[in-house]
């Protein structure tokens, strides 16, 4: 056996030399900086202004202008980061599953398999001609494993859980199932196992992202490259009367000051000093949101061992909490993983610059011991690659907040994922934009994802699930 994160580290550490380009270029100062002009663009309206462009926002933006028959005027979505670098969903794994022990999640993620089933034919535009949509939605299932009696307990219950939801495609398998089912798992230890062999897997973010913009754009939403920097509220009634946003282009930075009737808060990790900022410059809020951001590490391996490698691996959470999953085609023994950082090492992580930094003890002390032990190939592993993106983590229960601000009665918030916003982002987009638009949630009952519950410090738990 033999470490091979640092056998990859040379790798993963080595700098390209990069020379700086003698000729200036348009708009620069000669030295190095392009010159962007500030200016102000006056008083524009929005109906509904939605902070953050990522999957929730979009899918908010797309399903209210499908509530008001394909008119997406009057909806403005605002998106820091139009390249999406250091998006959360961009920077996951991509999963999706129905194996959850809270009926709420299992029926989300059933709404969004189906959304991503029929993507094709919901986010088809005029301008796409005969190309086709594609999300790239591999079910290639999920596979959970329970080695102690309280984990299969666990198991057993969530999976009624899910029965109850609607949820047909999760069996339970036994160690000689899951043996014959899948040779290359080491089941010594194995109690049952959890395994969703359709409607479960992962697909691409980054397409998800492309076809749902590029919805909503055809539609008539107003996707902005921006992001708020100050607001003003009505002192009687908390209402969020305007938003200054600051709006850039590739020359010019324009402040245009936004009136708005209703706000989504659809800023992920970032979601908290939204709010905050939204609140204006009076008292803070009585009761924050209770998101911050959270780092979390993805390491893609190959591996070369000549006998026992998965030839397509299911995304398999063993019992330690470690994630793996196959990338690319059955032949190129290519591999994703993961595991959350224990709590006292969880901490928040403002700034994006600690993106930057990868935490490779992770690989080392929890993630490498536990694939090994799981799967024997995987004694002959080398690390290629690896990033870090965020997690918009509830300090509360680690489930979604949707749903109005008491204090800011005109803001539906949808965060706090911790994790499932991705997978999660179809049906949470509609919910919001059933409150923004009837006051209610029509499709799925969620108020047990309320802020209600923050107020009363009655946190909704899932367990066994990561």
């Amino acid at each position: 056996m033999w470490a091979p994160l640092s056998r990859g580290l040379p790798f993963l550490g080595r700098q390209l030399n990069c020379h700086r380009c003698p000729v200036p270029r348009p708009f620069s100062n000669h030295r190095g900086r392009v010159l962007i002009s500030t200016q102000s663009a006056g008083t524009q309206s929005a109906d509904v202004l939605v902070i953050g462009g990522g999957p929730v926002g979009l899918s908010t933006a797309y399903h209210l202008a499908r509530m008001r028959g394909g008119d997406g005027r009057g909806i403005v979505i605002l998106e820091r980061d139009p390249t999406y670098k250091r998006a959360s969903a961009t920077l996951s794994a991509g999963g999706i599953r129905q194996q959850f022990s809270l009926r709420e999640n299992v029926e989300m993620s059933m709404y969004g398999r189906d959304f991503l089933r029929d993507a094709a034919e919901l986010l088809r535009t005029a301008n796409l001609g005969e190309e086709e949509v594609d999300v790239q939605f591999r079910e290639h299932g999920y596979l959970f494993l329970a080695c102690s009696d309280s984990g299969r307990k666990v198991m057993r219950e969530n999976h009624e859980v899910q029965r109850e939801a609607g949820c047909e495609d999760a069996r339970l398998l036994d160690p000689s199932e899951l043996s014959e089912r899948f040779p290359w798992i080491n089941i010594e230890d194995v109690l049952l196992g959890s395994y969703g062999e359709k409607g479960e897997g992962w697909f691409d973010p980054w397409a998800l992202i492309s076809a749902l913009k590029n919805k909503i754009v055809d539609m008539g939403v107003k996707y902005v490259h921006g992001a708020p920097i100050g607001a003003r509220r009505d002192e009687r009634t908390g209402m969020v009367l305007s938003v200054d946003v600051e709006e850039r282009s590739v020359r010019t930075r324009n402040i245009s000051r936004y009136s708005v009737g209703q706000i989504v808060n659809a800023a992920g990790a970032h979601a908290s000093s939204v709010m905050d900022l939204l609140a204006g410059t009076g008292a803070p809020l009585v009761h924050p949101l209770p998101v911050r951001p959270r780092k979390r590490c993805i390491f893609f391996f190959h591996c070369s061992a000549p006998h026992g490698v998965p030839p397509v691996a299911p995304l398999t959470v063993d019992s330690s909490l470690v994630y793996f999953r196959s990338e690319g085609s059955s032949e190129s023994a290519n591999f994703l993983c993961g595991v959350s950082p224990m709590e006292d090492e969880d901490r928040d992580c403002h700034d994006d610059a600690g993106l930057d930094y990868v935490d490779h003890h992770l690989f080392e002390d929890r993630i490498w011991p536990a694939l090994f032990h799981r799967v024997p190939a995987f004694g002959e592993i080398k690390v290629r690659s690896s990033w870090a993106g965020l997690y918009d983590y509830n300090t509360i229960d680690q489930n979604a907040i949707i749903g109005f601000h008491p204090e800011v009665p005109n803001i539906v918030m949808a965060n706090g994922f911790s994790g499932h916003g991705l997978q999660h982002s179809p049906a949470a987009g509609r919910a919001a934009a059933e409150l923004l638009e009837q006051r209610m949630f029509r499709t799925l009952d969620l108020h047990i994802f309320s802020f209600e519950r923050v107020l009363k410090g009655e946190a909704v738990f899932e367990h066994g699930i990561v």
